[in-house]
This record gives structure tokens, sequence and C-alpha cells, in this order.
């Protein structure tokens, strides 16, 4: 699919995309040059250079492998995450992509999405990783002040991320970038102003996520001990009203609760977790959803890279993890990822999965309360209040 961008605060027009929740491949590279002091996500710093050849080789056979547990699926969406992806050469990209699409059918125009951070930002890399077949980058800017930028912990100031934007827009055809709200110190207006900014910036997608206190991360400690302070519980509720309210009227509505989109320019990918499709999960640490003879099994990898590598080099695979769930744990996992979504979930794929409805009173008191709505008669959702409590009203539903 070719776009052009407009100018900024122009209007792009994307077909709509497909209702049917598709089948992706997600690659986990677990390598960052630094951790951030808020990231609680499988990523590791090493001081001695990746071994880039052996791990593609790695990748390589652990996508083959993948492939004969699912043969005969079309791949819609690819997403290189992490740790860095944008700390890989292109020729490594080129090699895991070659290998999806020698194992499994690629649609046509399927999305090959890429996460990079600003400060691995380069012209010759991107411009590898667009003739490799990456058609959409994920950018980590996370801030658009410098103080902040230094309190997170990241290793990229405005100007790269400011040069990082201009550059993907000029070499993707899709863009999206990620900011970090409810931080210390930060107020509606600040946010407000700061929202703004990226909205002028954004091509067509934004992620939006409130600042959490992961346990396990060096924020965790600090909150702990009292020196890091984040807003209230009604603080980051007006903050998070102010983000939907902003970015609906500049024309990037929510589509589930931190992602915001032109719409038809929704992430594939992602849209696959929260629809409850399949997908292979590909690394260190990565996660799968695959469909076996007996039922839907969740797959989990050995996080720790270098173990990662030998089971693959020895047994194809880096499974520590293959279970089989069970009918009440599809059921509860639809709940969890559909109700993220404002298109909520298909009632009728809940009947099929559990050969019963929601439970009528549950749902009764939450619509009774604004928490859940119903569109039509057989999709359900959470309202914008419910939305605040979402773990709540899955855990009432369940």
């Amino acid at each position: 699919m070719t776009l052009h961008m407009p100018p900024r605060g122009g209007v792009l027009a994307f077909p709509p995309v497909p209702r049917d929740p598709g089948f992706g491949v997600y690659v986990h590279w677990p390598f960052c040059a630094a951790k951030c002091p808020y990231c609680d996500f499988n990523s590791h710093v090493r001081q001695k250079p990746i071994d880039q050849d052996r791990y593609a080789a790695a990748f390589e056979r652990e996508i083959a492998e993948a492939a004969r547990r699912s043969p005969g699926e079309t791949v819609t969406s690819i997403f290189l995450g992490g740790g860095t992806p944008s700390l890989m050469e292109p020729a490594t990209v080129g090699r895991i992509l070659d290998a999806i699409a020698a194992r499994w059918t690629v649609a046509d125009g399927a999305e090959v999405t890429l996460e990079a951070n600003p400060s691995s930002v380069e012209a010759t890399r991107f411009r590898g990783y667009r003739a490799a077949g990456v058609n959409r980058v994920s950018l980590g800017v996370q801030a658009l002040n410098d103080r902040d930028l230094r309190r997170l912990g990241r290793l990229h100031d405005v100007a790269q991320a400011l040069g990082a934007i201009e550059l993907a827009r000029a070499t993707f055809p899709r863009l999206s970038f990620d900011l970090i709200y409810a931080r210390p110190e930060q107020t509606v207006a600040g946010w407000e102003a700061e929202l703004t900014q990226a909205i002028d910036l954004a091509a067509d997608h934004l992620s939006l996520y409130q600042l959490t206190i992961e346990e396990g991360t060096a924020f965790h400690a600090l909150h702990k001990a009292g020196k890091l302070i984040v807003p209230d519980g009604e603080l980051s509720a007006d903050l998070y009203e102010a983000t939907q309210s902003l970015t609906a009227s500049r024309g990037l509505p929510a589509y589930e609760i931190s992602n915001h989109a032109v719409p038809g320019a929704e992430s594939r990918h992602n849209l696959t977790y929260w629809r409850y499709g399949l997908y292979a999960g590909i690394g260190p640490g990565a996660h799968g959803r695959m469909m076996g003879e007996d039922g839907r099994h969740a797959v989990a990898n050995e996080p720790l890279p270098e173990t990662w590598l030998k089971m693959v080099e020895a047994w194809d695979s880096g499974a520590i993890t293959d279970e089989l769930l069970t009918e009440t744990e599809q059921a509860d996992e639809l709940l969890l990822m559909g109700l993220r979504l404002t298109e909520g979930i298909d009632l009728a794929r809940w009947r099929r999965l559990t050969g019963r409805d929601i439970d009528p009173e549950s749902e009764a008191e939450l619509r009774a309360h604004g928490m859940v709505e119903r569109i039509g008669p057989d999709r359900l959702r959470a309202t914008p209040a419910g939305m605040l409590v979402l773990d709540a009203v899955v855990a009432d539903l369940a």
C-alpha cells in the first residue's frame, strides 16, 4: 500500500481495517543500549557486540518450527518489537522477513512494523529497513521535553526525536510514535500543550500510555522510597479524559484504551491481539497463541537471550511453556483483550467459546452504573467511564 503524506494537519485516507483478527508474527529483539527505569519488558543491555548472524540463524530456525505447527496460515501482520529492534542491521531484519515469507503466505499489503528509538536512528539504516520490507515504524519518543526525557532515562533529546519523526515520515508509508503521560509534576494544561504538538507531528497513529509503576523496575524502588511522586487517581483520570477529548477532536480517536488513529490506520498487528486472533511469538521472551489439533495453546519462550539461543540451536524452539487453554481461560482472555477496544467484543464469539451468555445480572449492574453498553444486539463494550476502571469491569463480567 502506497500512501503520500499530507501536510501537517491534513487528512490521510485509509480503507477500513478488516474485522477478521488475522494471523500475526511477533519477533522479539531483546537488546537495548540502556535499560529505561520504568521498563519491565524483556530487555537486556550487553557490553559486547551482539552476534547478529547467529541470532538471525536462530530466528530462522524458530520461524520454521512455528510454521510447522501452524501450516496454511496467511500472515496479515509482522511486528518487530523489543528491546530495541532498530539496533538490528537491515540485513538481519531482511533475513527475518525473508524467513517468514518462505514459510507462510504473506498477504498482499501485510503490515510490517519495526519499533525504533530516536537515539538509534540514522538515514542509511532506515532506508535499509524500508528496502527489507518494513512499511510501518513505531518510534519510542515518550516525551517532548528534555527534562522528562532525562527523567525517563531516554538516550535522545527532543531535537533527535523531531529529526527521527521527520526521517520516518519521509521513509515509511506509515508512522506511529509513543508518548508517556501522567508523569511526575505533569498538569493537564501542560499535557494538552504537549499532546497538541504531538498531533501536529503525527502521521496516522499515536500510542499514548499512562505511566505505571511496575514491580522490579528502578521507578518502583524510587516510588516505594517516596522519591518518585506520580499523579494521583483523580489527576490521572483528568489526564486520560483530556487525552481522549483532544485526540478525537483532531481526527485521531481512540480505538483502544491507549491507541489512537486516523480511521483505517489502526495497528493491524495489535488488533490481532485485541480481537483475540492467533499469532506466533519468535525470539527470547516472546509469547504466542497457536492453534493445535486439540485447541488453542498459550506458548511462551525462554526470556534470557543466551539461553534461548542455545535452546533453538539444539531443538529449533525456545519455548518453555506450551499450555492448552480451557474454554474458560479463552473466554477470560477474550474479555480482557476485547474490552480494551472501542468496538468491544463479539458476543456470538463469546458464546461459541463458552457455550453460554455473559452473566445477565453482572451485565445489567454494570450497565446501570454506566460502565458498559451494547452496540446492537451482539456487541458489548466498555463506556468511557468503564475504561477508567477496566480491570474491575472485566473481573465482574468474568
